[in-house]
């Protein structure tokens, strides 16, 4: 399996603000993006913008974590490589 990271996720309290900064920068926001998780392509990498609470219940915690809190993913070619 490659080394890599595929996606990066931010926790943001605002995901409207976030997405509003990140396109004022240039980037612009894919069609899979919602009103609010915002997914962009950076290069070769996945960068999604997700509410803070939803991060911290990903990550089992009881609080978000502030200011933002953040995941890193790596893609695989199939669940065979997951497990």
């Amino acid at each position: 399996m490659h080394q890599r990271v595929s996606l990066i996720t931010l926790g943001v309290e605002d995901a409207s603000k976030a997405r509003a900064f990140h396109e004022r920068l240039g980037w612009k926001a894919s069609s899979a993006s919602m009103d609010d998780i915002a997914f962009f392509r950076v290069g070769s990498l996945g960068f999604a913008l997700y509410p803070q609470q939803d991060v911290a219940e990903d990550l089992g915690l009881s609080d978000a974590p502030r200011p933002g809190g953040m995941t890193l993913a790596c893609n695989v070619e199939s669940e065979a490589l997951v497990d």
